[in-house]
């Protein structure tokens, strides 16, 4: 396995996973436990959401291909790829209608610059 792709897919597998758990932690069964003062409730209902136990995995398995990842390279060439998951999450967010401002978007340029200058050196 090539280490660049499996950082990449690292990067890929957790923003995935942050939408999945987004997305259970906005369904309507959470929502509802999360209306109620029941802590055992909510944790029930939160740790049996599909999305939740689907991010959780993608999760897992991200870091599993992480630590293939850092057998192979230093910290500091790898983990700046994560900022790429800014990147990514800013371009999901908005094609599933999340509001993305200028401001934000100027962000995620200036993280992927600086992506950029680490992995050149």
């Amino acid at each position: 396995m090539n280490t660049t792709f499996a950082a990449i897919g690292c990067v890929l597998l957790s923003v995935t996973a942050q939408f999945l758990i987004k997305a259970g932690m906005s369904s309507v069964a959470v929502k509802a436990a999360l209306a109620k003062p029941a802590a055992l409730h909510v944790a029930g209902t939160v740790m049996l959401n599909p999305a939740i136990i689907g991010g959780f995995a993608l999760y897992t398995l991200g870091a599993v291909v992480w630590l293939w990842v850092l057998a192979r390279w230093d910290v500091s060439k790898a983990y700046p790829l994560e900022g790429l998951g800014f990147a990514l999450a800013l371009l999901v967010g908005f094609l599933i209608g999340e509001q993305v401002t200028p401001l934000r978007t100027l962000g995620v340029v200036l993280i992927c610059a600086g992506v950029f200058v680490i992995s050149a050196s």
